[in-house]
């Protein structure tokens, strides 16, 4: 059931791009929108996990750069019984993280050096917890193939807003220059609605996975309080220049997330996220599958580490 919501879901964004394509180019348009749909559907299948780490400019670490990082993934995938994933970080100073690829085989994750300067051990165990369970539930194929259409809606949108639509042979508008505008507007907002029943709930579904994973569900709790400070104080350049990727990593990463913006945020409430976990490690329901992982203690990169300290650190 959860597949057929999700394809239900991509669908309506493939449909927006039609109606977009439709709206402001007419029949003509409509047949581009289409052609650029299964077009975008299938390069993003392909390619949208390369397009989100290089529009996040992301750089890959393995053990040598990252000795610490990279343990902790490998730990958890291990535990989790997926593929060891590849590992990127991404040099801005809000703490946040993402995962993506199109299955567990071709998975990366990524950390940025604010998550790695001002969480602990476990608490990045925890967010890299929370990341590989999106691994598992194949969420983050669904996440970069939304963050790749909403992306082409917003430009088609705004690229046919900007043209009026063209004209026919005789001069005349092909459409009217009101509803060009108005699907300049409302295409991407319809866009951004549907990133929002995509993600919302898999937040929590993946919060409560990763609980499982790491036999803590409160070092998540505990990161999920310092990451919903970071991103308020701090900005991401990366994910503002390029917001359809906000959905992506596990805390809302854009400066305008609170006040009516935040009625279309992507991610389900902090505090209801940080209470489901604090409920969950209060009932014991994390699986005795494992004990918690103990923390290996080995130094972070040297750029980070000699920067780790900081206001939640």
């Amino acid at each position: 059931m959860n597949y057929f919501k999700t394809a239900l879901l991509l669908a309506a964004l493939t449909g927006f791009v039609l109606a977009a394509g439709y709206l402001l180019g007419g029949q003509s348009g409509l047949v581009i929108a289409l052609a650029a749909a299964l077009g975008m559907n299938l390069f993003a299948y392909w390619n949208s996990d390369k397009m989100v780490l290089r529009m996040s400019n992301a750089q890959e670490v393995g053990p040598e750069q990252a000795p610490e990082l990279y343990g902790i993934v490998q730990g958890l995938a291990q535990r989790a019984g997926l593929p060891m994933p590849r590992v990127y970080i991404i040099d801005e100073d809000q703490p946040n993280a993402f995962a993506t690829g199109r299955n567990p085989e071709n998975a990366a994750v990524a950390a940025t050096t604010g998550l790695l300067r001002h969480l602990s051990h476990e608490e990045v165990a925890g967010v890299m917890a929370h990341e590989l369970s999106h691994v598992r539930h194949r969420d983050t194929l669904i996440m970069t193939i939304a963050a790749t259409l909403a992306g082409a809606i917003g430009m088609l949108a705004t690229f046919g807003g900007l043209m009026g639509g063209g004209r026919d042979s005789d001069g005349r508008p092909l459409v009217n220059p009101i509803v060009a505008i108005a699907a300049m507007f409302l295409a991407p907002l319809a866009a951004a609605l549907v990133q929002m029943a995509i993600s919302r709930g898999r937040e929590y579904e993946a919060d409560r996975m990763g609980a499982e994973i790491s036999g803590q569900p409160l070092w998540l709790a505990s990161a999920l309080a310092k990451l919903h400070a970071g991103t308020q104080q701090i900005p991401n350049q990366a994910a503002e220049r390029n917001p359809a990727t906000a959905h992506m990593y596990i805390a809302n990463p854009l400066a305008a997330a609170g006040g009516v913006a935040g009625l279309f945020s992507t991610h389900p409430p902090m505090e209801e996220r940080i209470a489901r976990l604090e409920a969950m490690a209060g009932q014991a329901r994390v699986p005795a599958q494992a004990r918690p992982m103990t923390p290996a203690h080995g130094p972070w990169t040297a750029a980070v580490q000699a920067r780790r300290r900081g206001p939640w650190g």
